[in-house]
């Protein structure tokens, strides 16, 4: 069973603020190919900020649009690959209602919204009204004020039979929709994806030991302690009432199930898009401009010529010094740093390029090691480079991301896709995926634990020279073997798990419908 239409919200719709960014933009190309103009995403609209990757369209919905009332919305394509359309919502009409839907939430479905602070009121408001959007463009779509006696079979499909409906949640954010739709539109087929459970990573940005005494942490007791309890009461009901949940690796599965008291019904890897990597001559082009950019700022920042055969190594990502990795990055470019100074060998200038936004303290800077802090976001606009992070990413030698909480890694499935050879660990569901695959040259996976932070450092530093003593040959064979575990991650690969995941939550809505219909005697 797949769906005529989708339905998919996200805090990150044209609001490049994270990973899930990532993974929807690339993945939109996908599901426009299989659903064209039949998929839908709703995303918060922030108006100048939302139209660096956001384009009107007032003749889209012209019909349903003249139809709202209360919750004004933008309707547009959201630029990326694919061009799907994108419906931008503003709730500030919810504020004065707060109250009562937190009230609705915990009469319905146990959500403890009194303890929320920062950030809670605003996403669970547009969670509530993207669910309030979908609902009505359901009804727009299918003409009708309930489907509720006219639906797909679960077995089989005719042409009288009723069009089916996704609607997918991604992280806590959004699951308000999930509820609303569960309780006034349970037509609709509802999906969950959490990339990282609350919890999780917040016993790991904690200093707690995560994996040590994985077993023993309770998810609602870690809350009460983390002082999480809203978010994690949110995400854990969001996994529980929606008709399929899922997260973005096996590792994250496992956290679902200790912290959250919920298996996932299938894992969703996350994939890549090619489009976004120059082919043949405009790849060499594009890579030749990056490295001049690369060299003339790091130039000017350290107050000289860097050689045209530095080496360039790259870590990015969000500021989060112990769950991103920073911290054993910037060891690992201390111990580098005293190989490079006690080797006999004539070893080329390293320039580590630190693309954190807003982070507050950069690596040390040692004889032959420099870092570069990038503290921007790269989408083209910041005041350095004025480029986008991928026209940047594709001059890179290296990249490193030794993350200690990381549910899959975009960021060296990214390096991949643009030929470069990347480090990431254990922890992160792409290095454990990486690991599993054939010829894997391309990506060397650190092991990690809670306790072996200094070997950690020691073998990304002994990889980082190892790397650099590779002859040119041997670098190559190491660029094609990365985009060679890329190629493996594409879209085209990976998708076949979101189809899986639309099945088995109409399924479950199918069997829920039933349920409603035809209540069991108690």
């Amino acid at each position: 069973m797949q769906p005529d239409y989708i339905f998919e919200t996200s805090w990150e719709v044209c609001n490049r603020v994270g990973g899930i960014y990532a993974v929807l933009s690339t993945r939109a190309a996908s599901m426009q190919a299989e659903h064209p103009d039949k998929v839908f995403f709703f995303g918060p609209d922030f108006g100048d900020h939302s139209d660096i990757y956001f384009k009107e369209d007032k003749a889209l919905l012209k019909e349903w649009k003249s139809q709202i009332a209360n919750i004004p919305v933008r309707i547009g394509r959201w630029m990326v690959p694919g061009e799907p359309i994108a419906i931008l919502l503003k709730f500030d009409a919810l504020w004065p209602k707060k109250d009562e839907i937190y009230a609705w939430a915990w009469n319905k479905f146990q959500v403890q919204s009194h303890a929320a602070y920062g950030d809670y009121d605003e996403s669970c408001l547009f969670g509530y009204a993207a669910g309030m959007m979908m609902e009505s463009l359901y009804r727009h779509i299918t003409g009708e004020a309930g489907l509720t006696a006219k639906r797909s079979n679960r077995r089989s499909r005719s042409n009288s039979e009723a069009i089916s409906f996704c609607a997918h949640a991604n992280e806590w954010q959004t699951a308000f929709s999930v509820f609303y739709l569960q309780d006034h539109c349970p037509q609709i087929a509802t999906l969950f994806t959490t990339h990282a459970t609350c919890i999780g990573r917040s016993i790991a940005g904690n200093g707690k030991p995560l994996y040590d005494y994985f077993e023993a942490y309770n998810g609602d007791q870690m809350a009460y302690e983390l002082n999480m309890v809203s978010k994690h009461s949110v995400e854990k009901q969001a996994a529980h009432w929606a008709d399929c949940f899922t997260t973005v690796s096996d590792i994250t599965a496992r956290e679902c199930k200790q912290l959250l008291d919920k298996p996932v019904d299938i894992v969703t890897p996350n994939g890549f898009e090619p489009t976004y990597v120059p082919k043949g001559k405009a790849f060499d082009e594009k890579r030749a401009e990056a490295r001049e950019a690369l060299r003339e700022v790091a130039g000017r920042m350290l107050g000289g010529v860097v050689p045209k055969n530095a080496l360039f190594v790259c870590i990015s990502g969000r500021q989060e010094w112990k769950n991103k990795g920073i911290d054993a990055f910037a060891s690992a470019l201390d111990k580098l740093a005293q190989k490079i100074y006690h080797s006999d060998q004539p070893e080329r200038e390293v320039i580590a390029f630190v693309m954190i936004p807003y982070l507050d303290r950069a690596p040390a800077r040692k004889g032959k090691v420099s870092a570069v802090f990038v503290p921007y976001y790269l989408d083209g606009h910041d005041p350095l480079f004025g480029k986008t992070y991928y026209d940047l990413l594709i001059g890179m030698d290296v990249t490193v991301f030794p993350s200690y909480y990381e549910p899959w890694g975009y960021t060296p499935l990214e390096s991949c896709a643009f030929h470069v050879p990347t480090i990431t660990t254990s922890l992160a569901g792409f290095g454990v995926w990486a690991a599993q695959q054939k010829d894997s040259f391309g990506v060397v996976v650190v092991e990690r634990t809670d306790s072996n932070f200094e070997l950690v450092t020691e073998n990304i530093a002994e990889a980082l020279l190892r790397y650099d003593r590779l002859t040119g040959e041997e670098k190559e064979v190491a660029r094609k073997a990365a985009a060679a575990v890329a190629k493996k991650a594409d879209w085209k690969h990976f998708f076949k798990y979101y189809r899986q995941a639309y099945d088995i939550a109409l399924k479950k809505r199918d069997n829920r419908l039933d349920e409603l219909q035809n209540p069991r005697l108690l």
